[in-house]
């Protein structure tokens, strides 16, 4: 007898045959208890109303009701008290109709709630997303500073340290040699001066602290230009200078972080920052340009602008974005003019620069 024919069960699948099945058997006897408890209690209910009508009608018909009601009501016919059935068969229609539109409300109302509560469970995860998202983007900052760090500035201190050797080691009549050493010093410690002023530029632009947002945005403007290649034009109207430390760095970051965007993904020819103060004491900065575009909806927003976003959120703003496939991206912020803050109340500094 052939033992590997295929109606003869193999010996090493019976207890994974037999897991499989004690599994489904499981299975099915949870679902019909599942079934078994959850039989609709409407049903139930309206089996109760029939049987205690049922009740009623035999009673009724057993001690003749109605008779005996006609005959008690007869002396008071003059007041139409046997109209009084009909008026109660009104009421109590009324009020099943009265309990049905608040049943219907308690159901739309338990709707809302749900979906709130989902709703605020998908914030809730959103949120930790970000948070986790933010702390990797600031190790990852952290890291490149550090890598910087390790090899500009420890290079020029080396270079400085040799160039100092040889100066000591100089002949004192080794004038040449000397000046040429000490151009060389001169030389490292402006390039290492420009280096860690870039880096406080990065952490910290220096503009908007010693000439003000307008300023600022317009160096950014002009820096970006001279850098892309792409045509940036800045429009400020009104009076913008006393927003607030708060309001300062997160239309800078917000400004900045739209202009890498367009470096990186729109292949825009121009592009338009417009900062102006409402009549309603609002400030509105928009940021359009005459790129690619995009679908919105379908669009994923990276980190940077997600953290624009929450910026603005967190001043209590609104932070918009309107796209279409070849019309362009525009980006619109706008918030309350708030009272100037102090520096350290302005939401974390660390979007990407462009």
């Amino acid at each position: 007898m052939d033992r590997n024919r295929p109606d003869q069960p193999n010996s090493a699948n019976l207890p994974q045959n037999a897991s499989a099945l004690a599994a489904s058997a499981a299975t099915q006897a949870a679902d019909a208890k599942h079934a078994a408890s959850s039989m609709p209690k409407a049903l139930a209910d309206l089996l109760l109303v029939a049987f205690s009508a049922a009740v009623v009608f035999v009673v009724a018909a057993w001690l003749e009701l109605y008779e005996a009601f006609s005959r008690w009501i007869s002396p008071f016919e003059r007041y139409q008290a046997d109209e009084v059935p009909f008026a109660l068969l009104i009421l109590g229609a009324g009020l099943s109709w009265y309990a049905f539109r608040r049943w219907r409300e308690a159901r739309a109302e338990l709707a809302m709630r749900v979906a709130a509560e989902a709703r605020v469970g998908e914030l809730l995860s959103h949120n930790r997303e970000l948070a986790q998202q933010l702390i990797a983007l600031q190790e990852s900052e952290r890291r490149a500073l550090a890598r910087e760090l390790h090899d500009e500035l420890g290079q020029s201190c080396n270079a400085i340290r040799v160039e100092a050797a040889y100066i000591q080691r100089c002949r004192a009549d080794d004038h040449a040699g000397m000046i040429a050493a000490a151009t060389r010093v001169a030389t490292v410690a402006e390039s290492l001066y420009e280096m860690v002023r870039g880096m406080l530029r990065r952490l910290r632009p220096a503009n908007l602290d010693e000439l003000g947002l307008v300023a600022a945005l317009q160096e950014l403007c002009e820096a970006w230009e001279e850098r892309s290649g792409i045509a940036c034009v800045f429009h400020p109207d009104g009076a913008l200078d006393d927003l607030g430390d708060a309001a300062d760095i997160t239309l800078y970051r917000v400004a900045q972080e739209a202009l890498s965007n367009v470096m990186r993904h729109a292949r825009a020819a121009n592009v338009r920052i417009a900062l102006a103060a409402m009549a309603d004491g609002r400030v509105q900065l928009t940021v359009q340009d005459d790129g690619i575009g995009m679908d919105v909806d379908a669009a994923h927003r990276g980190l940077g602008l997600l953290g624009a976003a929450e910026r603005v959120a967190a001043l209590g703003g609104q932070f918009d974005i309107d796209s279409r496939p070849g019309a362009g991206t525009r980006l619109t912020v706008r918030l309350a003019n708030i009272p100037r803050l102090a520096a350290e109340t302005a939401p974390g500094d660390n979007l990407h620069r462009p």
